[in-house]
């Protein structure tokens, strides 16, 4: 029986350009990649839950591009955005990212979908240009902004899927 990991593994390796970020979620592969693709569904989880997210664009497709904005309390304004490379459902994404305030520092991230039953391994690969920019954004809270990103993408496959869930009979 597999094991539900509860906790975000975040793997860094000293000298390297990535970052690992894996977690396995108590809901079918189709959900996920479902909750990672909805533009309805991103905003509920994508990014700290004090920021308002927005997904201005979407066209998930190679060559298709995404951008994401996220405002917070107090007006302040951030773009993401990038571009698909590969597309291919229930398994795998692989897109540029970029954050508008940093222009020139864009990386390559890998999600990858693997199906263990009615729960899902979700493994996501950033890729940075240099390890010095993947060194900014790990001292930026990096780490602590994806663990709560991806706690409240389990939240909201929770709440996709408690509808599934039996009742217990008193």
């Amino acid at each position: 029986m597999q094991k539900v990991m509860t906790e975000t593994d975040f793997i860094v390796g000293p000298g390297k350009q990535e970052v690992v970020i894996t977690r396995i979620f108590d809901a079918p592969r189709d959900l996920v990649f479902r909750a990672c693709t909805d533009p309805e569904l991103i905003p509920r989880w994508w990014g700290p839950g004090s920021l308002t997210t927005t997904v201005e664009e979407m066209n998930l497709r190679p060559g298709g591009m995404w951008r994401i904005a996220q405002r917070d309390a107090e007006g302040n304004h951030y773009v993401f955005f990038g571009i698909y490379r590969e597309v291919t459902p229930p398994e795998r994404i692989v897109e540029t990212f970029e954050f508008g305030g940093m222009p020139g520092h864009g990386l390559l991230e890998t999600d990858t979908f693997e199906d263990l039953g009615s729960m899902t391994r979700l493994t996501n690969r950033v890729v940075f240009q240099k390890a010095g920019d993947r060194d900014r954004m790990l001292q930026a809270g990096m780490k602590e902004e994806m663990v709560g990103t991806m706690d409240r993408l389990a939240a909201l496959l929770a709440s996709l899927t408690a509808w599934r869930r039996p009742v217990p009979v008193q």
